[in-house]
């Protein structure tokens, strides 16, 4: 589906983005493997997470989609059903990557998983590596890629140190280490999201966190309180983009999450001279059960360039696509360093944003782990691709609202993988 998207003058309003994705896979995930009914309110209603409580309900969950709220009744940490034929994720890269981390201790049984043509590119190895320490037996295609067959072994405890922070692979582990006999420690080289070890905590899983190192022991039986999704930050992030690049636009975003490994990018851009107010968790080593929410209050105003070093990538990975966007309307040169996972979304981002960003006047280089920007003042506008991609169609579509001449979005209905409504939501904005 390709659709136009007209420059405006100024976006005035509210907006109370869709449902965290990455917290409505993991309660959807984690109340499968429950043993008492889970309720989760404000579960995100999109293609990736519907893929996701289709996986669970074939593994034996009983799942009730209300129009509020949607209650999971699990199987039990190790009573997974078997399953005859793929698991499909569709293009869920964190269904792929953390249900194994269940079905691994699924002693005797064996799962396929396999998913649309983007997820046959994204790669399963850092996930095979750590399970396979494990205990338990992974066979990929070409050795990495889906689809691939996990068989459920005995599991043991491990030590896994993360070659790349990534927070995906860490749940997987700490979901395998809540099956697996012993202490299962991930030391992570730097701090990734930590809603899985949130949700852990207030299933009254001990859960530490010190000096980069977090663990989870065996657990009997896990038990969950009801949950609450908060606003998804990532979503939000292409409304605030939006805000901060056009002129004289002042936009309220509600109850969005502001967990502090969630918000690299609301830093980034406060660095860049944007202004996005909001209560905004600080830092902590301890582990608080609790997701923080906050309304943010958006406006317009000159930018500057910036560097985002390796460290800041993890908190803002999603997000920086915007940063590069961003930077066209900055004074100097954006710069992003250490972002090589970029290039293992649903598309090589770093490529496919340079590329697009490019063939609508921006002056941009793609650099092997990020990409360079050199602020011109804004965008000519034109055709822009978004190849699959929900996050490269809404980008498309902010590039648009601030250009010059406007941007035809190729492929625009891929932002109905995380964000359904985002057009409606920007046309009560104009």
């Amino acid at each position: 589906m390709s659709v136009f998207v007209a420059p405006v003058t100024r976006l005035r309003g509210t907006i109370q983005p869709p449902p965290d994705k990455s917290i409505s896979h993991r309660a959807a995930i984690l109340g499968a493997m429950a043993v008492e009914p889970v309720t989760i309110r404000n579960y995100l209603d999109a293609a990736d997470t519907t893929s996701t409580l289709n996986a669970v309900r074939r593994l034996g969950a009983l799942v009730e989609e209300h129009p509020e709220h949607v209650v999971v009744r699990g199987t039990g940490l190790r009573e997974a059903a078997p399953v005859a034929g793929p698991i499909q994720v569709g293009n869920a890269g964190t269904l792929m990557r953390l249900l194994p981390g269940w079905l691994a201790g699924q002693e005797g049984r064996s799962y396929v998983l396999d998913g649309d043509a983007s997820i046959r590119r994204r790669p399963v190895d850092r996930i095979a590596d750590p399970l396979r320490r494990m205990g338990a037996a992974i066979e990929a295609t070409d050795g990495r890629l889906p689809p691939f067959t996990l068989h459920g072994r005995r599991l043991h405890a491990t030590e896994y140190v993360l070659p790349v922070a990534s927070a995906q692979v860490k749940s997987c582990v700490l979901v395998a280490g809540l099956i697996a006999d012993g202490t299962t420690v991930v030391v992570e080289p730097a701090p990734s999201r930590d809603h899985t070890e949130r949700l852990l905590c207030s299933a009254g899983v001990r859960v530490e966190r010190a000096g980069g190192r977090v663990s989870v022991t065996n657990q009997d039986e896990l038990v969950l309180d009801p949950i609450e999704v908060p606003g998804d930050l990532s979503s939000a992030a292409f409304i605030i983009a939006a805000g901060i690049l056009v002129r004289g636009s002042r936009l309220l975003v509600t109850s969005t999450s502001v967990n502090w490994t969630r918000t690299g990018f609301l830093r980034i851009v406060e660095r860049m001279g944007a202004i996005v107010l909001g209560d905004l968790e600080e830092p902590a080593e301890a582990v608080c059960p609790r997701e923080p929410v906050s309304d943010l209050d958006v406006t317009a105003g000159p930018l500057r360039g910036t560097v985002v070093s390796p460290a800041e990538v993890p908190l803002a990975i999603d997000e920086l696509p915007l940063v590069a966007l961003l930077g066209c309307w900055a004074e100097g040169t954006t710069v992003v360093q250490g972002a090589h996972e970029l290039r293992l979304k649903e598309s090589d981002r770093i490529a496919r944003v340079v590329e697009g960003l490019r063939g609508l006047g921006a002056r941009i280089e793609a650099t092997a782990d990020g990409f360079a920007v050199e602020g011109t003042g804004g965008l000519r506008g034109g055709r822009f691709t978004a190849h699959g991609d929900h996050r490269l169609a809404m980008l498309g579509a902010v590039a648009g609202l601030a250009s010059r001449d406007g941007v035809e979005v190729v492929g625009m209905d891929a932002a109905a993988v995380s964000y359904p409504r985002f057009l409606d939501d920007l046309a009560t904005l104009v």
